[in-house]
């Protein structure tokens, strides 16, 4: 079996400051979006935005050219209320871009800091791919270091606080694969979703979900850890309707990528699950799924991770105390 070679290392982390943005630019991301093209803005400088700010236009923070820069909303608002929302259509997309020739380094963003938004509809975090099934994380799963290239390529260190995501249909806040030590705390999630409130693709690790509450009306668990590793989640607190709380397991031959890192090592305790209807679910489980899709074929043939067993794998979380009323 080829064993493709570790990425090289990458820059080290960012630790300046981005320069604040202009009076041009600023008059351009609040004016109202006049076309398809300007819908999106590129957002590579520190904005402090106005309480009565509404920003209507979607922010891509990409690549290192937007490492150690500072969104303070200060209140306002980023996206339509109430506008059904797709999948495409993020209202903050923070993503690395890929690298420019074979065997290059990805461009990742480190050092973010978003605090004090109002946001309608979802953030997506994103490297190697925006979930487990694109071609370029694929190709990669099925050889041996995946892991490690996958969180190489990953943004990393990004704080959210003190925000507000109102969903209006697609997840609100996603971590995709390999993304590593984001940071959301004393943070709302609301609004309705499709599927989780919060999800934390595979591969991803070493990150922090403190003192938030979660309200999202979804049609699955509040928080999925889905192959994802040495994350903590304590202090926040789960209004649930009938769904469970938090789900560890580890997705299996979806889309034929092979996963390699097991839902192992988070710490989840200290939380608040409110619960509702006649037989509300769990709120924790887990290894929640160990095989029991008809997915699991699909990654067939590789001697490591769930090619090899489709189990969850899952070992060394701490899931207690919590509270269930």
């Amino acid at each position: 079996m080829p064993v493709l070679p570790l990425p090289p290392d990458p820059p080290a982390l960012v630790h300046r400051t981005a320069a604040p943005c202009d009076a041009v630019f600023r008059a351009r991301l609040l004016a109202p979006p006049v076309s398809v093209e300007d819908e999106t803005v590129s957002l590579t400088c520190s904005l402090r935005l106005s309480r009565s700010d509404r920003v209507l236009k979607r922010l891509v923070i990409e690549g290192s050219a937007a490492s150690g820069l500072t969104l303070d909303c200060d209140g306002a608002s980023l996206g339509e209320p109430g506008e059904p929302a797709h999948l495409g259509a993020y209202t903050i997309a923070i993503r690395s871009r890929p690298p420019a020739r074979p065997g290059e380094a990805w461009d990742r963003p480190s050092g973010i800091r978003i605090r004090d938004c109002t946001v309608f509809g979802h953030i997506r975090i994103w490297g190697m791919g925006e979930n487990g099934q694109g071609p370029l994380l694929r190709d990669s799963s099925r050889s041996l270091g995946h892991t490690e290239r996958a969180q190489a390529a990953a943004p990393t260190d990004v704080t959210i606080t003190g925000t507000t995501i109102t969903a209006a249909g697609p997840i609100p806040l996603y971590l995709g694969p390999g993304v590593t030590r984001v940071t959301l705390q004393g943070s709302r999630l609301a609004g309705r979703s499709v599927s989780t409130a919060l999800y934390l693709d595979a591969e991803s690790a070493e990150n922090r979900i403190e003192n938030n509450e979660f309200v999202t009306e979804t049609e699955r668990e509040a928080v999925a850890v889905d192959g994802s590793a040495r994350n903590r989640i304590t202090g926040n607190r789960f209004t649930l309707r009938g769904q469970g709380g938090v789900r560890l397991y580890r997705n299996c031959g979806e889309g034929g990528t092979v996963r390699h890192q097991t839902p192992s090592d988070n710490v989840i305790t200290g939380n608040v699950f409110r619960t509702s209807g006649f037989f509300p679910a769990a709120a924790i489980v887990v290894n929640s799924r160990n095989g029991w899709r008809l997915t699991c074929g699909e990654d067939a043939g590789y001697p490591f991770g769930s090619s090899l067993d489709n189990s969850d794998g899952g070992t060394g979380n701490v899931v207690t105390p919590n509270t269930v009323e």
